[in-house]
């Protein structure tokens, strides 16, 4: 007969010992910290305006609200879709702002208004807030996106200002869009500084639909990387004289971005956004008195600015992506998402007070 040997009773217990571990093990242990977060993403935020002024369904038709809502959504889409993809706020405000620039129902590049001697002369200027970095431009009148300009400076100069024939010979060389003046040119726009010559005025508020619209486009935008930037664009005062320059290429009054506080685009009477400096001003309310962006920029927009008569609005955008955009206006072209993904589209005064009773 033949007997099978069996293992030692150390071995047994050396197997067990290593089981027992095993056995205990709880399959159903929430996953790691690090697993759990993966799924959440910074938040991204962005706001767009088109002018503000006496805007008024009376003075539209449906058909013109219809093509500003849609030109509203498109540069909203154009910005968005940077962010939404992990672009950069910088990359964001300049495709919102060229998407309008390209518009010609805005004053700003293709549809810009026309000085007192009949042609267009643009301005520009964009900020970066997490450098303070800047580029600006004033009187330029063939680039065909004069943000893209405004950005150049900013990036491949050591200056953050340049004015007319000067900016122009700096953009000849960067790969930058160059077009004939009569690109801008529109029948419309061309008539109301024919009507505005006739009054002997320099019209901000002169439009060709009867509204009273002070023109300019901008955006704000954040990032994922938690940057902020502001940029703005126009083609001034309608029936302009004298080389007259506003507030939107001047950094603090029209454009003004700083990671540590907000950035802000303004739109209005640019001489009082001047005098006023009001994209600054909002963020110096945030640092030095520590207001939230909404009380400051109210406070700028409702309370400063009409005390030294000036009339516009701001759109502005914090760290925290909140959107805060007022106006003293009977209205302003905006549209805006939120770190909340929230989104709107409004032209109109009331369409406040409208949405908040939805």
């Amino acid at each position: 007969m033949r007997y099978i040997s069996l293992p030692s009773v150390g071995v047994f217990w050396m197997l067990g010992a290593l089981l027992i571990p095993l056995i205990g093990c709880d399959d159903s242990a929430p996953p790691s910290s690090s697993s759990s977060d993966s799924s959440s993403e910074p938040p991204v935020a962005l706001a767009i305006h088109g002018g503000a002024g006496t805007i008024s369904p009376e003075n539209m038709t449906d058909d013109q609200e219809a093509a500003y809502r849609n030109a509203l959504n498109e540069a909203l889409d154009a910005g968005y879709a940077v962010l939404d993809e992990g672009g950069s706020s910088i990359d964001a405000v300049e495709a919102a702002i060229v998407q309008m620039e390209d518009d010609s129902l805005f004053n700003a590049a293709h549809g810009a208004v026309f000085t007192n001697e009949d042609r267009v002369e643009l301005d520009a200027s964009i900020m970066d807030g997490a450098t303070r970095n800047a580029g600006a431009l004033t009187g330029v009148t063939t680039v065909r996106n004069p943000i893209r300009l405004a950005r150049t400076i900013m990036t491949e100069s050591p200056h953050v200002m340049m004015a007319g024939e000067g900016a122009e010979a700096f953009a000849d060389g960067f790969d930058l869009e160059r077009v004939e003046n009569d690109y801008f040119y529109t029948e419309r726009r061309l008539e109301a500084a024919q009507r505005a010559r006739e009054s002997s005025t320099s019209s901000l508020r002169l439009s060709e639909d009867g509204n009273q619209k002070l023109g300019t486009v901008g955006a704000v935008a954040l990032d994922r990387d938690g940057n902020l930037a502001a940029g703005t664009s126009t083609g001034g005062m309608t029936n302009k004289q004298f080389g007259r320059v506003g507030d939107s290429p001047i950094i603090g009054a029209g454009t003004y971005a700083d990671n540590a506080t907000c950035a802000v685009s303004s739109t209005g009477h640019g001489e009082y956004f001047i005098r006023g400096v009001v994209a600054h001003d909002i963020a110096a309310r945030m640092q030095h008195g520590g207001q939230s962006l909404t009380d400051a920029a109210n406070a700028v927009v409702h309370d400063m600015l009409p005390d030294m008569g000036g009339t516009g609005g701001v759109i502005s955008l914090d760290a925290e992506g909140t959107v805060a955009m007022p106006f003293n206006t009977s209205g302003m072209y905006r549209a805006s998402v939120d770190a909340s993904g929230e989104r709107i589209v409004r032209i109109y005064g009331n369409e406040e007070e409208a949405a908040s009773t939805e």
